[in-house]
Formats: C-alpha cells, sequence, structure tokens
C-alpha cells in the first residue's frame, strides 16, 4: 500500500527586484518514491500556466538545512537564522524559494514516520545491479 503525505506550506519567491513574492507550495512525500521529495508550485506562478513539480532527493534537503548543498538543477542551503533557501535551475533561469526551516523540518520528520532515513526499499533491480558491480558477493 502506498502512502502519501502532503503539506502546503507558505514560502516566498525571491524577484530578481530582491523582493518577496508569497507562494503557497505543497510538500509532497509519497512511499512509491521512498527516496525523493516533491514540491509542488502552483499554475499562477510557472511560465507556461501549468502546475508545477520539482522533484530531489530527500537526503538533499536534508542535508541542505544545515549546510549549502546540491548539484546540478535544485541547491539548498541555509539562508539566514530561520529560513532555507532552495534554488531550482532550469533554463528559463533559476529561482530561488525561502522557506521556514522548522516547517522543513516538521515535513522530514513526518516523512521519516512512512520510510526512516536508511530504510528505504531498494528493488530487486538495483539489487542486482549492485551485486555485479560487486563481483556477485
Amino acid at each position: 500500500m502506498s502512502i502519501t503525505l502532503e503539506q502546503p506550506t507558505g514560502a516566498s519567491l525571491l524577484t530578481p527586484d530582491d523582493e518577496e513574492l508569497a507562494v503557497t507550495v505543497t510538500l509532497r512525500y509519497t512511499s512509491r518514491d521512498p527516496l525523493a521529495v516533491h514540491f509542488v508550485f502552483p499554475a499562477w506562478i510557472s511560465l507556461d500556466g501549468e502546475e508545477l513539480t520539482w522533484t530531489f532527493a530527500r537526503a538533499l534537503l536534508e542535508e541542505g538545512m544545515g549546510t549549502p548543498a546540491g548539484v546540478g538543477n535544485v541547491h539548498v542551503r541555509p539562508y539566514g537564522p530561520a529560513c532555507t533557501a532552495v534554488e531550482f535551475r532550469a533554463p528559463e533561469g533559476v529561482a530561488i524559494v525561502l522557506f521556514d526551516t522548522t516547517t522543513l523540518h516538521r515535513f522530514l520528520r513526518r516523512s521519516y514516520t512512512i520510510t526512516e532515513p536508511g530504510g528505504e526499499p531498494v528493488g530487486p533491480e538495483l539489487e542486482q545491479g549492485l551485486a555485479s558491480l560487486l563481483g556477485g558477493v
């Protein structure tokens, strides 16, 4: 059985003029994709007028709340004493969204009640691939 956790939360999108635009982002975690978190943005904020979902590693979110982390399209870092900045990089540009760090911690704690960190199941395909890399050990 699949379990999905959703937590709407207020956030601030930093504009190019360093102003903050209030936005509600839905934080989502599902046991079907236990290594990932999903940040769902409303349609009005996207360039094409469609709801937008960014998916990235749950471990990246956790790491980035304490120290800058990320490679590629998503970077997470502390932003002042109480906020966490999540940078989303796309060909169209970079969006920086500020979240209350306590809210992100609460979301992660709730996700850990579904799947503990390090307790994510690896499918048979990954187990077989790892075994072949290790020489059948």
